[in-house]
């Protein structure tokens, strides 16, 4: 429900805030006041196209600000605000912002926003209803969701959607296969050969990476081995250490006779030398062998890496796909192997869904049907006080051939209207005058409101060419539908305007060659005496007060 609006340089507006109520508030003001000011407002906080031209002479921007209660939400219009991350319990504030040269700035509930979203959960919100407004109900592709709302059969609805889901299901897992067997059967010997090229090499998912790593690990063990065998040639092969360190020890043995043994350190450091050269030989010697072992595994891990990866790339897929891509190759020789029997069950499972479909379809059809003639006839009821007793409406539930079945069931559904008896049927925007296409849509909305999605419902001059008795009964409508929903009605009608709860009165002035629009709430006998403007002219009578203290008593 809109709670309030402020508007700041909009045309001819400078500064307005207006506070709305529940009920049906109407506003009224001589042409030319600026009523339609108001909701050109209105309509750039619901998404509307925002023009330059809209702000008032002389200033540099215009601000519109709408609070809205979210008490009637609907499971779409929170599932938008969850889209969008937008966080909003009972109330949504909405505030839009243009100036001079073109920029513009949206915030719902003090959070950036696009026009594009904003238009979105604009049509949430408000229903705007003009002569010409192109709305939803003048759109035949939104009909089938309004009578499915007005029917209240929504288990209905639902089964037949999850019907059809499971239907769509079966039917492509049935094409599937037999596309899978068409195309198997093309390959089955070379399938077959791969599957054997596959299981012999068995691959495993991580595997390339692992052989990689044991791979760089080789590759530095081959630079060790390197430095081994150069350290055990340098100790046997390119010097005789061993055979030096000898011929130092005879010298040594004899020089140390000669001095009564005082020589034997150096002896005995000679002789542990030579036996340290000897064990370090032996150890480079069984340090060489055990990595010469590895340098085998190296060779085996490069074998098993080359051949991975030409399988790789005669599949064209990664290494580590390739146990999925045998997996792939063994379920198309199982379904070359299923065959006709495999085909034949999946078949009739499609059968039995589309069974399943039918029936559910088939109920809702009927369920739309008895839906559309109760809706006709009551919308017929409303029309004879409302000037159009020789008009028709009939909405039409067709079948649609199965090209046409989807998830809502297999009926196509529109409304029509007839204004005189010999007329044919047609579409409520093409065969209805502007004044006969607004009191239609009253008729129709008098009777959706408690299904309707939206909490709020504007109409704009429904009560075009129409007075006395018909007026009053489309104030009488209006102040129906608004003990469902908030209605708002711009109007030129006393009947009407006697009807409202609540009732704003829309005023242009100037001063000092400046224009300038203002709207304020009436009291009750401000609003007495607005209505016998609206039914004497400039010249107020006390006829004209007496009439309208008449109609305000009859409302």
């Amino acid at each position: 429900m809109l709670q309030s609006l402020s508007i700041r340089n909009v045309v001819l507006i400078d500064k307005l805030d207006l506070d709305f109520k529940s009920g049906l508030s109407v506003l009224t003001g001589e042409t030319g006041a600026g009523k339609s000011i108001l909701l050109d407002s209105l309509g750039l906080v619901l998404g509307n196209r925002a023009e330059t031209s809209l702000i008032r002479q002389g200033e540099d921007k215009l601000s519109v600000t709408a609070q809205f209660s979210l008490q009637k939400q609907t499971p779409a219009l929170r599932a938008l605000l969850d889209e969008y991350e937008i966080e909003a319990d009972d109330e949504l504030l909405i505030k839009r912002s243009l100036t001079r040269d073109g920029k513009g700035k949206i915030f719902i509930n003090d959070q950036p926003a696009g026009a594009k979203l904003l238009k979105e959960i604009g049509k949430y919100l408000v229903e705007v209803h003009g002569q010409f407004d192109n709305q939803g109900l003048l759109n035949p592709a939104n009909h089938l969701d309004v009578l499915d709302a007005y029917g209240a059969y929504k288990p209905l609805v639902e089964r037949t959607a999850a019907a059809f889901a499971a239907y769509k299901k079966a039917r492509a897992a049935r094409q599937e296969a037999e596309k899978n067997i068409a195309r198997a059967k093309e390959d089955e010997e070379n399938l077959r050969h791969w599957v054997d090229e596959l299981e012999k090499m068995n691959p495993r998912p991580d595997e390339e990476d692992e052989l990689g790593k044991k791979r760089q690990e080789m590759m530095n063990a081959e630079k060790i081995i390197d430095s081994l065998n150069y350290a055990y040639g340098a100790l046997t092969e390119r010097a005789d250490v061993q055979g030096a360190i000898r011929s130092a020890q005879s010298a040594m043995d004899k020089a140390n006779t000669l001095v009564d043994g005082r020589y034997q350190t150096i002896i005995d450091m000679l002789d542990q030398a030579l036996i340290d050269i000897s064990e370090t030989v032996n150890e480079l010697e069984e340090v060489s062998h055990n990595v010469s072992l590895n340098q085998n595994e190296l060779e085996n891990i490069e074998e098993r890496l080359y051949a991975l990866r030409g399988l790789a790339r005669k599949h064209n897929v990664a290494v580590s796909d390739l146990p999925q891509t045998l997996a792939d190759f063994r379920n198309r020789l199982s379904t070359i192997e299923l065959g006709e029997e495999g085909i034949a069950a999946l078949r009739k499972a499609e059968d039995t869904a589309k069974l399943d479909y039918v029936k559910a379809a088939n109920e809702l059809s009927s369920a739309r049907q008895a839906a559309a003639l109760q809706l006709d006839n009551k919308v017929m009821s409303e029309l004879p006080p409302l000037k159009m007793e020789k008009a028709r409406f009939v909405t039409v539930v067709e079948k649609m051939d199965e090209s046409g079945w989807s998830e809502k069931g297999f009926n196509n559904v529109y409304f029509t209207v007839a204004t005189n008896p010999n007329s044919p049927q047609g579409p409520l925007n093409k065969i209805a005058s502007g004044g006969e296409l607004a009191r239609f849509m009253l008729a129709l909305k008098v009777n959706l409101a408690q299904s309707s999605s939206v909490a709020t419902m504007i109409f704009d001059e429904v009560d075009a060419g129409v007075g006395g008795a018909t007026a009053q009964a489309v104030g009488e409508r209006l102040a129906r539908l608004a003990r469902d929903v908030q209605v708002l009605v711009v109007t030129h009608s006393p009947q009407v305007a006697a009807c409202g709860n609540n009732h704003f009165k829309v005023e242009k002035s100037t001063a000092d060659n400046v224009t300038t629009t203002t709207v304020r709430e009436l009291t009750k006998i401000e609003k007495s005496e607005e209505i016998a403007r609206m039914l004497a002219g400039e010249v107020i009578t006390d006829a004209a007060r007496a009439a309208a203290k008449v109609l305000i008593g009859a409302e």
